[in-house]
């Protein structure tokens, strides 16, 4: 797990790029924010978190596979990352932010993904 990177992903860099290249700034892992979001618009008051299909288990994914050995383990480690990511979610709705998760498997798409963040960050979508 030591590989395993919680900054700078190739998910993340490539949300970051999809960015740039539309044209918007951002803050990177905002500490005094909850969760520390991978990519934050603090004039927007708007957050993206960049998750790892496995790691945070996404639902109905392929790659969100349940292991199969060390249930015991693993099944307490994930139901962690899930708690903790909705209350990340909440508290910083709580404080008038939106916020957004992109999934790595959504990466795959870019152009659909370019969309789904121009439509976020112009506010034609919630939360």
């Amino acid at each position: 797990m030591r590989g395993n990177k919680s900054k700078d992903t190739k998910p993340e860099l490539l949300v970051r790029q999809l960015l740039r290249r539309a044209g918007y700034g951002y803050r990177l892992h905002r500490k005094d924010l909850p969760g520390k979001p991978d990519i934050a618009f603090v004039g927007r008051r708007k957050a993206i978190f960049v998750h790892g299909c496995f790691w945070h288990q996404h639902e109905g994914c392929r790659r969100a596979s349940k292991p199969k050995s060390r249930l015991d383990y693993w099944r307490p480690k994930l139901e962690r990352n899930q708690v903790r990511d909705e209350a990340n979610r909440e508290t910083l709705t709580e404080r008038g932010w939106a916020v957004l998760v992109v999934w790595e498997c959504e990466t795959k798409h870019p152009a659909a993904l370019a969309e789904k963040l121009r439509a976020f960050l112009e506010g034609e979508q919630g939360a």
